[in-house]
């Protein structure tokens, strides 16, 4: 198995991708040249490919962007220009140097309060430990870099932020989480999954308060296909009746219960406060209506990739 790249060498892959200098932390054999620079508070060597001026041109580069060169702004500035993913691997690695933070596997989450957004940040700061960080990106929502710990997903780190929120502020919260990405110098695309979990869930109107971006692979996959190709597929499936499903809140909010408790009538009927026998009549109507019994695996699929693209077609203007 492939072993995890630190930092410094996820940082000097970035350069060898980016800008096509051939640098290494350690000999690759040939004519190369020894270069001493500045990494997080100490001095190491790095080793270009090739002699000459061209190549103590490429060390002055690279010894500047190993420098932690000063960025402007606080360091919650900083930290969310890294979060968007402004300068790449090479400002999250400077961040990494200049705040002499530990690396290791993190994930990004991103919460989004209904109010008292000021009560919500100090709270998540109060659940924070070591090199784990919180940043108000706007307004409106709250990004948080959390190391990984061994037992705890993503999943359930959100989870517990999001209830000890409630519990001890009383604001409630929308939670997106990413994935665990093995180096902090990866940490934007984790916030990019994070806050795309939540775009989704909130364009879904999907139900809960927590949504890892594992659930939104296919919306995601589908909403980048163009309209005139979505219309295409929406046709192919040929669900007869699914406009009617859709436009009916009983039903529509039914089925979404349903496929979300897992396929399994008790849970549902419980969520939803309604007798087996009621919620059994609401899903005859959808198989008349539809021609799909979403209490079987395949229908349940085609009936919610018919959702998705319902609602990804009425985003853009409606079904024709």
């Amino acid at each position: 198995m492939e072993s995890r790249l630190s930092a410094f060498e996820a940082f000097l892959a970035e350069i060898r991708s980016e800008t096509g200098i051939d640098v290494y932390s350690s000999p690759q054999g040939g004519e190369e040249t020894a270069v001493r620079v500045g990494s997080r508070g100490s001095e190491r060597l790095i080793f270009l490919a090739g002699t000459g001026e061209a190549a103590a041109r490429e060390a002055k580069l690279i010894s500047y962007l190993l420098s932690g060169a000063p960025d402007a702004g606080s360091r919650k500035e900083r930290l969310k220009s890294v979060l968007l993913g402004e300068g790449g691997r090479a400002q999250a690695f400077r961040f990494l140097s200049k705040y002499k933070m530990a690396d290791g596997a993190c994930f990004a989450v991103d919460l989004v309060p209904d109010k008292r957004i000021a009560d919500a940040m100090e709270h998540v700061e109060r659940c924070l430990e070591g090199s784990d960080a919180a940043v108000m990106m706007d307004g409106s929502r709250i990004a948080v870099v959390k190391f990984a710990e061994d037992g705890q997903t993503p999943f359930e780190f959100g989870q517990f932020l999001n209830q000890s929120l409630y519990e001890e502020t009383g604001v409630r919260a929308r939670v997106g989480v990413g994935g665990v990405t093995e180096s902090f110098t990866g940490i934007a695309r984790s916030y990019d999954q994070a806050a795309g979990a939540n775009r989704m869930s909130g364009m879904l109107r999907d139900k809960g308060e927590v949504h890892s971006y594992r659930e939104y692979l296919l919306v995601h996959m589908l909403s980048e296909i163009p309209e005139r190709q979505l219309r295409e597929y929406a046709a192919e499936l040929g669900v007869r009746g699914a406009e009617d499903i859709f436009g009916d809140e009983e039903l529509s909010g039914t089925a979404e219960v349903f496929l979300e408790s897992d396929l399994n009538l008790s849970e549902t009927s419980r969520a939803l406060f309604i007798h087996r026998n009621t919620l059994s009549y609401r899903l005859d109507k959808i198989e008349r209506l539809t021609g799909l019994d979403i209490r079987k695996f395949p229908d349940a699929v085609t009936f919610r990739v018919m959702t998705i693209l319902s609602k990804l077609l009425s985003s853009r203007g409606g079904i024709e």
